[in-house]
C-alpha cells in the first residue's frame, strides 16, 4: 500500500505537508469525485471483504468504488498515514419509508480532531446525502455546502445528521413516476455517538448487508459518483444525473432508463468503472435514495 499510488488514483496533486482543514477538504473532495459509492460486487457474484489491503487493491489498483466500510476504511488509512488524528465511528441510517433508524449500527464514518476541534468526515454515504466537506461537530449550526444545508443535532450524547433538501426540477418526470419530488424539506440522514469503534465491529454488518434478502444493497444495484456540480447515479437500470442549485434554490434532475446493452458503456463513461465479472442490475426495493 502506497500513499502516492492512492493520490494518483484520485488525481490529487496537492501538498499534504500541512495538517489543516483546507488540505483535509481537498483530499476528501478528490476522493468522492474519483471513487464511486457502489455495491456492484454483490451483483457480480463477488464478496465485499472487510480487509484494508483487499479494499486498497479494489479501489486503488482496480479503480473500483465501494460502500461505506470500504471508502471510509481506506480514507481512515490515508488520513492517518498523512498524520491526521482519526477515530472510527458507527451510525444507524434513517429510512424515511419506515420513519425510523436501523436497529443495528450499519454505517462507518470518521471523526477527525484538528486544532482542538472535531470534524466528521464521511466519504461513503453516496447519492444526494453525501457531504462534500468535513463538518464541524457543533449542534444546531447550519453548515451550507453545494449539495444543500447540513447540520448536526445533539440530544443526550446522540448526534443526528440532517440535510435540508432543495426543490427538484425533473424535466422528463414521466420517465419515472416513483421519483420523489418534494418541496424543500429537512431529511434525517443518520444518528451516531462518539464511542470509538474498531473495524472488527463492522464485520457482521458487512456480511449481513450483502446477504440479507431485505438488505437495500441486495435489492438494489447502486453506483453513484459526485461531480463538480452535482451527482450521477445508476440504480438498477435508472440513470439519474443531478445538477445542484441549477437555479432559484432548485436542483435539476435528469432521469433516463437504460437498456441492458447500455449498462457496461455507461459504467465506463459516466463512472470510469470496468467490471471483471458479469453484472446483473437489480432494483426491486421501494426505498428512495434521493
Amino acid at each position: 500500500m502506497d500513499i502516492k499510488e492512492y493520490f494518483a488514483r484520485i488525481s490529487y496533486r496537492g501538498s499534504y505537508d500541512k495538517l489543516d482543514v483546507a488540505t483535509l477538504t481537498d483530499i476528501f473532495q478528490h476522493h468522492i469525485r474519483a471513487v464511486p459509492f457502489e455495491n456492484l460486487s454483490i451483483h457480480c457474484g463477488e464478496s465485499i471483504e472487510l480487509d484494508l489491503e483487499a479494499t486498497y487493491n479494489k479501489i486503488v489498483r482496480k479503480k473500483r468504488g465501494g460502500w461505506c466500510m470500504e471508502n471510509n476504511h481506506l480514507l481512515a488509512w490515508v488520513l492517518k498515514t498523512v498524520g491526521y488524528d482519526i477515530t472510527l465511528l458507527g451510525s444507524k441510517v434513517y429510512f424515511p419509508e419506515y420513519d425510523a433508524y436501523t436497529e443495528e449500527i450499519d454505517h462507518l464514518l470518521l471523526k477527525v480532531v484538528l486544532d482542538d476541534k472535531c470534524y466528521i468526515v464521511d466519504g461513503g454515504f453516496g447519492m444526494a446525502y453525501q457531504m462534500w466537506q468535513p463538518m464541524e461537530l457543533i449542534s444546531g449550526m447550519d453548515q451550507p455546502q453545494t449539495p444543500g444545508v447540513f447540520r448536526f443535532r445533539e440530544e443526550s450524547g446522540v448526534w443526528y445528521l440532517e440535510k435540508v433538501k432543495r426543490k427538484q426540477w425533473v424535466p422528463n418526470q414521466s420517465v419515472s413516476t416513483s421519483h420523489n419530488v418534494e418541496e424543500e424539506a429537512c431529511r434525517q440522514v443518520y444518528l451516531f455517538t462518539l464511542q470509538p469503534r474498531d473495524i472488527e465491529e463492522f464485520r457482521a454488518c458487512n456480511a449481513r448487508l450483502q446477504t440479507a434478502p431485505d438488505s437495500l444493497f441486495v435489492t438494489k444495484s447502486i453506483c453513484s459518483l459526485q461531480t463538480t456540480d452535482g451527482i450521477r447515479a445508476l440504480v438498477g437500470w435508472k440513470l439519474t444525473e443531478m445538477k445542484y442549485n441549477y437555479k432559484d434554490n432548485t436542483d435539476l434532475v435528469d432521469i433516463r432508463i437504460l437498456a441492458d446493452e447500455e449498462i457496461e458503456k455507461t459504467l465506463k463513461e459516466k463512472f470510469s468503472l470496468t467490471l471483471d465479472k458479469k453484472f446483473v442490475p437489480v432494483n426491486t426495493s421501494k426505498f428512495s435514495l434521493f
